[in-house]
């Protein structure tokens, strides 16, 4: 995401770092360039003058001619500027209240609100909650089986609105239902249209009223842009949202959508969709997006995603093993799986400050396949073989590589790879694990 934009502002601040001393005729140009790469990420026209003017009166207003580093000082101010432009602080979800608190799903057809409900459901059930997915949507063909399936995939329960012709109706029963079953959150995924119509609106204002919902939340596709801005403002008017969901945000190349919404509504992003699993739903930070977006990375919600995805008892019997020397493929395999659970590679080392620095020099799909490789060829080995490495010979190679779909020579290789790590291990476990951080080994 904001690729196109990442590169372009950072051959901007790498031209103003090469300055010695900045003037106020080097100021405005690197500003023109700044500007030309907001309006090519599609960001709102008057969003992007007014963030330039505040910049400008801020970077010319002596501190930063005046600065030792007036470089990384001008840059500072881009990245507060931006901060402020995105929303400044995450605005979390509002459940509060007597059960069951109602969350309303909004938007148009195809902008992903199904999905997000699931989404939606899944961080929500992290937190302690009991939530109820409820399919309003009584007008799209398999509206409520697609939920029903979403619901079936996370565990979750979802209320049977079949034979319901009237959305509100839906709402009346599945709110009666949630009580008698002690759960305590409706997730009410509307109708939505093609376009934005009168009829529409008013069965939602409809539904509104008697939810009396905590959030009702705007589901927009990241993707559409400047249409995404223009729809929010609409059905901000007729509906008073409270928050921003914007889905397909690793799709975006530009993020002038997320740029520019909270300034033009005055309502908080709260979550982004950044990828089609069913876990991929992320709270906006936006300090974090900022920083995403000038290439500082985002080492917190890497942090963070490890943190909710690594078992810290595993990681403790884990550590013994790497002290005792006893390291299986087995547990190699294990890595993998929770490594894959982070996302991407890409998707991961797009987090890291300086990433864009060597994205170029990485070939992130033939990657990817050595991955797939990897576990091919350790999930053909036996459960035996996989405990003891040493007993696999020359026809074991072979039955492996053909199981796994590889060469002899792949197999050799990772078997050389594994006993290499195990070397390495070995050696530090002997100077008590102080070459491996802190953090790798209790999360």
């Amino acid at each position: 995401m904001f690729e196109k934009l990442q590169e372009r502002l950072e051959a901007t601040f790498k031209k103003i770092r090469g300055h010695g001393k900045l003037t106020e005729d080097n100021i405005k140009d690197s500003l023109r360039e700044v500007r030309i790469a907001l309006l090519e990420a599609d960001v709102n026209y008057k969003v992007a003058k007014d963030f330039l003017e505040r910049v400008k009166e801020k970077a010319i207003g002596g501190e930063v001619l005046t600065s030792i580093t007036p470089g990384q000082l001008f840059v500072r101010i881009v990245y507060d500027e931006l901060c402020e432009l995105l929303g400044k602080v995450n605005k979390p979800l509002d459940v509060s209240g007597s059960p069951p608190v109602s969350v309303m799903l909004v938007g148009l057809q195809g902008s992903g609100k199904t999905t997000t409900a699931g989404k939606l459901a899944i961080f929500l059930k992290k937190k302690g909650r009991r939530p109820l997915l409820v399919p309003s949507d009584v007008y799209r063909p398999a509206a409520i089986e697609q939920l029903t399936k979403i619901g079936s995939q996370i565990n979750m329960p979802v209320f049977s609105s079949k034979g319901f012709d009237d959305p509100l109706k839906i709402c009346v029963e599945a709110k009666a239902y949630a009580m008698k079953n002690g759960l305590d959150t409706l997730i009410v995924d509307t109708a939505g249209r093609l376009h934005i119509d009168e009829e529409m609106i008013q069965e939602l204002i409809d539904q509104k009223r008697y939810l009396n919902p905590k959030e009702t939340l705007l589901v927009l596709d990241a993707m559409t842009g400047q249409d995404a801005v223009n729809i929010a403002k609409t059905f901000d008017e007729k509906l008073n949202v409270d928050g921003i969901v914007l889905t397909k945000l690793d799709g975006d190349t530009r993020g002038g959508a997320a740029i520019s919404i909270k300034a033009v509504t005055g309502k908080p992003i709260k979550f982004i969709g950044v990828g089609e699993k069913l876990d991929t739903l992320e709270p906006f930070h936006p300090e974090r997006m900022a920083s995403r977006i000038l290439g500082m990375g985002d080492v917190i919600s890497l942090v963070e995603k490890a943190q909710d995805i690594f078992d810290e008892k595993k990681a403790r019997e884990l550590e013994k093993k790497l002290r005792k020397d006893e390291f299986t493929l087995e547990d190699f395999r294990d890595q993998i799986k929770q490594m894959k659970k982070l996302g991407s590679i890409e998707s991961i080392l797009s987090m890291v400050p300086g990433f864009n620095k060597f994205k170029g020099m990485i070939n992130f799909s033939e990657a990817e396949k050595e991955i797939k490789k990897i576990e091919a060829i350790i999930n053909s080995m036996t459960p035996k073989e996989r405990l003891y490495p040493h007993i696999i010979d020359g026809s074991r190679r072979l039955r492996i590589s053909k199981g796994s779909g590889t060469k002899v020579q792949d197999v050799n290789e990772l078997l050389r790879r594994y006993l290499e790590t195990k070397k390495m291990i070995k050696k530090f476990a002997k100077g008590g694990m102080k070459g491996f951080p802190k953090e790798l080994m209790m999360r």
